[in-house]
């Protein structure tokens, strides 16, 4: 079987789905398959083939104001026909679909079926009916995040949106994937739910997941980075990923100070790119009175990413977006540390509430605080937490098991495809 991965994204340092799609492509290609990626790049003297962890990756260029992006999303006149020379040549069987709202846009979509390939598409975030994280769903502070209302409206979308927002979008793409599409898949049930109030069918919830083939990092490896980063004898909490207002971070700092009255050496480690901290978030901490208890590492790969999951005490991920799944909660959960978990999103789906970690609403600030507090202040809890979630993350969420149901999702797409054309 020839298949074929589109995602705008190909850098797998920018987040752990790009590196998921990498690892799906691995084991597809030690199963017998070719398995190549079709991706963008905004630079034109790039738009040539090279290879990434293992895999041809085809990449066309594709740069546009993003302002722009509800109506190149649907159709990328520029980057179209070079989408349609990979498609010519390489002829996948199957076009397995990540991300594609921005640069490969729906099109691909119509392109791939037009040329007899079987297409599965992915859903990995709400942009099928949304521009952007949605956060509009559980109204906000206003209503403590407790509402749960998914079903896009121009009544919502219009002032959020305003000159981007486009009448027909939503529209025009619950079309092409009704016509285009063989198979739809999510990362959550939650995403699912969210996605079939927007009027889109999903055929099935193939839950993310990550090799699981770590060897934790040494006690003396640990030790290294606690004494690097200033963490020996510290209560240290970790966020990792992203660093946006969406992911929580605020929320994350008005906990900090709860909690830093009570334990004075309590730590945050905030792993990732230490500009966006610098710029975004660094006069937030200084104005909550809480910069002294924060640790911003930058970004952080390999052996020492792993040392410093290993030197997490409890790990959090308290977005207030809708965290379609968060493969960091994995990660965590891989080095055997508890997980602290939004409400909103498919985390719940991932975190076991009272077995591996605690699911809580970040809005509300002493409660998410209180479960925190609670695993710092029992190390005991806090050690049967995480060896909990290191075999939960074992049985059910590793890259074996996804790359089975896909295999499974191919055949029944590679199925419809043939009795469409019949």
């Amino acid at each position: 079987m020839r298949i074929l991965h589109l995602n705008d994204l190909h850098d797998p340092r920018i987040g752990s789905s790009i590196r998921q799609m990498y690892q799906l492509a691995e084991l597809q290609r030690a199963a017998g398959h070719a398995s190549a990626v079709l991706t963008a790049t905004p630079e034109p003297a790039d738009a040539t083939p090279t290879e990434i962890l293992g895999s041809q990756v085809f990449r066309v260029h594709s740069r546009y104001d993003p302002r722009w992006r509800a109506w190149v999303g649907l159709r990328n006149r520029r980057a179209l026909p070079a989408i349609e020379r990979v498609l010519d040549e390489y002829r996948p069987d199957v076009v397995h679909t990540h991300l594609i709202h921005s640069h490969l846009s729906y099109a691909s979509l119509t392109a791939a079926r037009a040329r007899g390939a079987a297409v599965v598409f992915t859903a990995h975030d709400v942009m099928t009916f949304c521009y952007q994280k949605l956060t509009c769903f559980h109204g906000g502070e206003e209503h403590g995040g407790k509402l749960r209302d998914y079903q896009a409206a121009w009544q919502k979308c219009l002032p959020c949106q305003r000159l981007r927002w486009r009448p027909d979008r939503n529209a025009r793409i619950r079309a092409i994937l009704a016509r285009d599409v063989q198979r739809f898949t999510t990362v959550s049930e939650e995403l699912a739910r969210a996605i079939r109030a927007n009027g889109i069918r999903v055929d099935r919830v193939v839950h993310n997941a990550i090799p699981g083939t770590l060897v934790l990092p040494s006690a003396r490896a640990v030790a290294d980075f606690r004494e690097k980063q200033g963490l020996v004898g510290k209560h240290v909490i970790t966020i990792a990923g992203r660093l946006h207002e969406q992911k929580g971070v605020l929320q994350l700092f008005r906990m900090l100070a709860e909690l830093g009255r009570e334990l004075p050496d309590v730590r945050l480690m905030v792993m990732g790119h230490r500009k966006v901290y610098d710029a975004e978030f660094a006069h937030h901490a200084r104005d909550l009175g809480v910069d002294r208890f924060v640790v911003p590492t930058g970004w952080l790969d390999g052996e020492e990413l792993a040392a410093a999951y290993s030197a997490t005490d409890v790990f959090v991920t308290p977005s207030i977006c809708f965290d379609t799944f968060g493969l960091v909660n994995l990660e965590a959960m891989e080095h055997e540390k508890p997980v602290v978990a939004t409400a909103f999103g498919g985390s719940p789906e991932v975190v076991e509430h009272g077995v591996t970690g605690f699911v809580e609403n970040p809005f509300d600030v002493a409660a998410f605080a209180g479960r925190v507090r609670e695993l710092l202040l029992d190390p005991a809890l806090a050690r049967r937490m995480g060896q909990a979630g290191r075999r939960r993350m074992l049985e059910r969420f590793t890259t074996t098991r996804l790359a089975a149901e896909f295999a499974e999702e191919y055949e029944l797409a590679l199925g419809a495809a043939r009795a469409s054309a019949r």
